[in-house]
């Protein structure tokens, strides 16, 4: 199968096109700058150029292409750029009468706040959520008629981490100034990054038997965030207290997240086969600083 990521120079992308190709696919990772992308190439993915948020630059990398990986969130329009994906897509389909299958990405914080303890993909999301948008963008396209899968991760750790949570606590760890953003007492589902792609790996292997299917993907600690940071500024040498602010201090993407996010991937078990190889941030944190140091 040949499949188009895209993001594929990202944090999560670089785990997902490198998963996908050591299970025997061809595949194109769409970054803005091939010339960055030599650890793509060494794990035999194929940097092609294209700036998501301008189809023309990547449109004809559609051809030829059997299913589509979507990573990456265009923070300036979002909600417009994945509408253009979905387009061009089936844009595409028209073209050739090929039927491309399309891994939509979103997460668990488009949830959020809903009062319910453990979600999971028949939970609906509030509305009133900064980025539940991106709910509704799965509804758009499930009517679409495109053959698709959605995915939503959990907070994800693990490698370089460069967008990771974790990322930012090691960092103000080092710098001597850690925050924790909101409040104290949520808890948050994760996935290792590597367990994430496993993932994706298996929707691929036979997409068909999961048009339109719905997965949330985490493993199943149960730990507050306040923990997970605790052991993560640790693990980076810092020994102090960790300063408490609101949420609103952390900007949009905390606000966003400023609730419990507990999910429960039973489907994904029972459908995909798929169980989490790393149990918890918690239990090899040195290691995965370590990892994020090296990667900077």
């Amino acid at each position: 199968m040949q499949i188009l990521v895209t993001g594929a120079n990202g944090y999560t992308g670089r785990r997902v096109s490198a998963a996908l190709s050591r299970a025997g696919h061809t595949v194109l990772g769409l970054t803005r700058d091939p010339s960055t992308a030599r650890d793509l190439v060494a794990e035999e993915v194929t940097p092609v150029r294209g700036d998501l948020a301008q189809p023309g630059t990547w449109r004809d990398h559609l051809d030829g292409t059997d299913a589509v990986v979507h990573l990456v969130m265009d923070r300036t329009d979002p909600a417009g750029t994945d509408r253009a994906l979905f387009a061009e897509i089936a844009a595409a389909g028209e073209r050739d009468g090929r039927q491309r299958h399309l891994v939509y990405t979103t997460g668990i914080s488009a949830y959020g706040r809903t009062g319910v303890a453990l979600m999971d993909e028949n939970t609906p999301g509030n509305p009133e959520s900064p980025i539940g948008f991106r709910f509704a963008l799965e509804g758009e396209l499930a009517a679409s008629g495109l053959a698709h899968t959605v995915v939503r991760p959990g907070f994800i750790y693990g490698g370089a981490a460069t967008t990771s949570m974790t990322a930012q606590w090691f960092a103000a760890a080092e710098a001597g100034t850690p925050v924790f953003y909101g409040d104290v007492t949520k808890r948050w589902s994760w996935v290792h990054v590597d367990d994430l792609a496993d993932a994706y790996v298996r929707i691929l292997a036979r997409p068909s038997a999961v048009d339109g299917e719905v997965f949330v993907v985490a493993d199943d600690q149960r730990l507050t965030a306040l923990e997970v940071q605790r052991v993560a500024v640790r693990a980076a040498g810092f020994t102090g207290e960790i300063r408490l602010e609101p949420a609103e201090a952390g900007g949009i993407m905390q606000v966003a997240a400023d609730q419990d996010e507990l999910v429960s991937s039973a489907k994904a078990h029972r459908l995909l086969g798929w169980r989490p190889r790393h149990v918890s941030f918690t239990d090899a944190a040195e290691r995965h600083f370590l990892a994020w140091r090296a990667a900077r």
